[in-house]
This record gives C-alpha cells, sequence and structure tokens, in this order.
C-alpha cells in the first residue's frame, strides 16, 4: 500500500502537474494531463484493499499541484481547469456526456486487457512497462480531446476537488465508466485471451 501511495502521488504530481504548471490554466495548458494508479484495475483484480492508497496518493499529489502553482484562481466551469475531466462544457472539444461515456468504458477495457496481458505468468517481464506504458499514451492521444483523460475513479477526484465548480457534479461519470470498463476489460480477457495458469490464480 505504502508503494502505491507513493508511486501513484508521483503519477499525480509529475502528469497532472505538469499540465497546470506547462501554461496558463485553461484549454491549452490541460491537454498533457496523466494521473494514474487506476482505481478501476485494482477493482477488476480484485485488489480493493488498495483502493484508499490509490485515493489518498491521488489527493496528496493534487494538494501539491495547487501548493506548487502557487495556489491559482481555478475556474470551475472553464474546460480542462486544472487538470480536471468533464463532458459537455467542461470537455475539451465539447463532447456531451454519452460520447464521454462510451469514451472513458472503451479506453479503460483496452487498458486492463493490455495490463492483464502484459502481466501475465508467459509474458516477457522486461516488456511489461513498455507496453503499459504505450497503452497509456494511445488512450491519451484518443481521449484527452473528449474528457481529459481519466480512466481512473480517484484521478478525476483529485483534481475536481481543486477545481471545483461544475466539475463536482460530473464525478459520476468519471467514477461509474471506469469502473464499468475495467470489469468488461476483465471480462473479455478471461473469457477470449487469458491462459489457463493466470486463470487459476
Amino acid at each position: 500500500m505504502g508503494a502505491e501511495f507513493i508511486g501513484t502521488l508521483g503519477l499525480v504530481l509529475g502528469g497532472c502537474g505538469a499540465a497546470v504548471l506547462a501554461a496558463d490554466f485553461g484549454t491549452g495548458a490541460n491537454r498533457t494531463s496523466l494521473g494514474l494508479g487506476y482505481v478501476g484495475v485494482s477493482l477488476a483484480f480484485g485488489l480493493t484493499v488498495l483502493t484508499g492508497a490509490y485515493a489518498l496518493g491521488h489527493i496528496v499529489g493534487a494538494v501539491l499541484v495547487y501548493l506548487i502553482a502557487g495556489t491559482p484562481d481555478i475556474d470551475g466551469s472553464e474546460a480542462g481547469a486544472f487538470a480536471a475531466n468533464g463532458y459537455g462544457d467542461l470537455s475539451p472539444n465539447g463532447s456531451g456526456v454519452g460520447t464521454a461515456f462510451i469514451t472513458e468504458v472503451v479506453m479503460t477495457a483496452m487498458f486492463l486487457i493490455v495490463i492483464m496481458g502484459a502481466t501475465a505468468r508467459k509474458a516477457a517481464p522486461a516488456m511489461g512497462g513498455l507496453a503499459i506504458g504505450l497503452m497509456l499514451t494511445l488512450i491519451h492521444l484518443i481521449s484527452i480531446p473528449v474528457t481529459n483523460t481519466s480512466v481512473n475513479p480517484a484521478r478525476s477526484t483529485s483534481q475536481a476537488i481543486f477545481a471545483g465548480g461544475d466539475y463536482i457534479p460530473q464525478l459520476w461519470l468519471f467514477w461509474i465508466a471506469p469502473i464499468l470498463g475495467a470489469v468488461i476489460g476483465a471480462v473479455i480477457y478471461r473469457v477470449l485471451l487469458g491462459d489457463e495458469e493466470d486463470l487459476a490464480v
């Protein structure tokens, strides 16, 4: 749990921090937002004990970004504020709730399939990080214009806490869609792709 907390904190600080600090707050500054931890992944693997470490790591990381950025004036009605996730007026390209929901479900499912495959017993251990990292890059290229990329409820919550305003009522989507996507990804992997050695664990 300590490793998950420290790792998640660092990823929020580095990813969302880069988005917030790279330029002015607003649409342009937040298109490189990254945030890992993936509560959905932990739920799909049944490791729910890690959820608290993920969430706490994200929140502390967001606090550090907020302090480092000099406690900026954040507009909770502006798309991309504080690297937060949103749909409609809070989407970088104005994508509606349906588009945002489908995007988050599909992206999370794809990510989970890659994670499970890259960490399988027969997978090459040295290539797991590369496969997962490249998949995450692809996910961001696809979904940043749509939702500013969540695929992670804790990542969305930590940024929405500070962005405030209209981001808080939209958090439901960024909890339900990634968790649903993680479950779908796990089922697809188990039924179609999983090896007997992995499924027996």
